[in-house]
């Protein structure tokens, strides 16, 4: 049985300190601008609206100084745009002299969902502390509160608990710091002039700075994590959009090589606080994109001094994938969270996995050539093996679509990896894209990064118009249900969908979802 997922209290690991020092020294400045609220709104059910709520203007800015709040009583602040930053708030007290504390809760969120739906009632396996919301006690008014947790919002209710019969408040200010790492006047010109795609090259890049911390984080409001996966997404964006923003993906790439497992296996996550922590989660593919990230950015930098330094951290990825392919020459499928391809529960990862090795190789060939010749004959033997043995063991000739697992499953997925992998010639590879047009297989993608990998396959194979399509169909049906920044899932046949049993857990600004831009801009489109 495969050890590439584990979950256990004694995780072993290696550090090494000297990468973890480069890391640190490339630890970035974060930028601060003031953000304001633009009114106040009330939620309202509407059942064509994104889950089932509609926002109508309640007050303007200036309303929201102006109204006395009685126990009980609650208020919806628009800050306008997705923010993520630090709350300051100042309260006075109307009426007598406060002769008690006033006791105020704030809820934030990234959606009208959660300023609609009592949190109380949440229902999801995720834990609830996940669900961004702050008691405050106030002994003495007026008063000025700076919270100290990071928030990720748009909106802000604020809520009075209670005070006492002899006085209510009055809010004052509010106000966010918003932060991120990346310089919004650093930001590279956009050239399309397609409106539709520039709005949502907009939003990609809202997504992207916002999820730009001190690493690149999977989301601001939860995980707020390091995730292999995300980074490799993130950084290609962020080469055609931020400059100088190569150094923050050097940083990420010395932290995981900085803290691996004991034998070298990446994780697929790092926690940053109080120290660098990699999570006891091991996924084959994830593990695998650390050769692809450091392929992209030597790619873009020429910085051969990193790749010698990380270069053994990435073959060794490629050793330890080597452990999972069977004596058929096909990687072995397991009965556990093994790779992530996707968020779907009915999704067999085999044939997938299969595909991103063979795409991993490609990188791997690549940096080999420029640092480790020798390898190359043996990298490139096992990558036609691989090709080969995916066309002659999952390829059903009969169905004309790739098969994986036991129970043969074809899914969207399989397809999408196979073909990114170039298996197959040119005309075996146009012809399956038809095929998934004509014949769309009933295991979808579910996913922003999954959608993706569809995207760079289709660019892949010269169906340019085809991708530009589906960038406006699927990204842009965000944009048309009201999104500021991308979200982490988005499936068009069910809103409400989550993995994790409540939409409200779910993030709505995601790294992996902010890929348009790099569509956009390195295609020209």
């Amino acid at each position: 049985m495969t050890q590439m997922m584990q979950h256990c209290a004694g995780l072993k690991t290696k550090r090494n300190e000297a990468f973890l020092a480069i890391a640190e020294s490339l630890r970035p400045d974060l930028y601060c601008e003031i953000r304001h609220p633009v009114g106040l709104i009330e939620t309202v059910a509407d059942a064509q609206e994104l889950h089932g709520w509609k926002a109508v203007q309640a007050g303007e800015k200036e309303d929201i100084y102006q109204q006395v709040i009685k126990p009980g009583e609650e208020f919806i602040v628009d800050l306008g745009t997705h923010c993520v930053g630090y709350i300051t708030l100042s309260f006075e007290s109307v009426g007598s002299p406060p002769d008690a504390p006033a006791h105020v809760q704030l809820i934030f969120g990234e959606t009208l969902a959660e300023m609609a739906e009592p949190f109380s009632e949440y229902q999801g396996w995720l834990s609830s502390s996940w669900l961004q919301q702050e008691d405050i006690y106030i002994d003495v008014l007026p008063a000025t509160l700076s919270l100290s947790r990071r928030y990720c919002c748009r909106y802000v209710k604020v809520r009075v608990i209670s005070t006492s019969p002899k006085f209510n408040l009055r809010l004052r200010d509010i106000h966010i710091q918003h932060v991120s790492s990346a310089d919004m006047t650093s930001l590279l010109p956009l050239m399309t002039q397609d409106s539709l795609l520039k709005r949502i090259d907009d939003v990609s890049v809202l997504t992207l700075h916002n999820c730009m911390q001190d690493v690149f984080e999977d989301g601001p409001k939860r995980d707020r994590r390091l995730w292999l996966g995300d980074l490799r997404l993130q950084a290609q964006v962020a080469y055609y959009t931020f400059e100088g923003s190569a150094d923050l993906v050097k940083r990420c790439l010395y932290l995981f090589a900085g803290v691996t497992r004991e034998d070298g296996l990446v994780s697929a996550n790092l926690f940053m606080k109080p120290d660098v922590i990699p999570d006891d989660t091991f996924l084959f593919d994830y593990s695998l994109f650390f050769v692809s990230t450091l392929h992209d950015y030597v790619q873009v930098t020429q910085d051969l001094s990193t790749l010698a330094d990380l270069w053994p951290t990435a073959y060794r990825q490629i050793e330890l994938a080597l452990e999972h392919v069977d004596d058929r020459g096909i990687i072995q499928d397991q009965d556990y969270w093994w790779s992530f391809v996707d968020w779907h529960d009915a999704l067999n990862k085999q044939a997938s996995s299969q595909g991103i090795f063979i795409y991993v190789l490609s990188h791997a060939i690549n940096l080999a050539r420029l640092i480790d010749r020798e390898k190359i004959i043996f990298l490139e033997k096992v990558q036609d093996e691989l090709k080969a043995n995916a066309l002659k063991i999952l390829w059903d000739e009969e169905k004309k679509f790739f098969i994986s697992g036991k129970e043969k499953q074809i899914s969207f997925a399989s397809q999408v990896w196979l073909i990114l992998s170039e298996v197959g010639d040119k005309e075996f590879r146009k012809k399956l894209i038809e095929r998934l047009y004509n014949y769309p297989p009933e295991i979808k993608l579910r996913t922003p990064y999954m959608m993706h990998h569809f995207i760079d396959a289709l660019m892949q194979e010269g169906e340019v118009e085809r991708a530009i399509m589906e960038i406006k169909r699927y990204w842009g049906g965000m944009i048309k249900l009201g999104a500021d920044t991308f979200w982490e899932l988005f499936d068009p046949d069910n809103l409400n969908h989550s993995p994790y049993g409540s939409k409200i857990i779910n993030s709505y600004c995601h790294a992996w979802s902010c890929t348009p831009a790099y569509f956009i801009r390195k295609y020209s489109l």
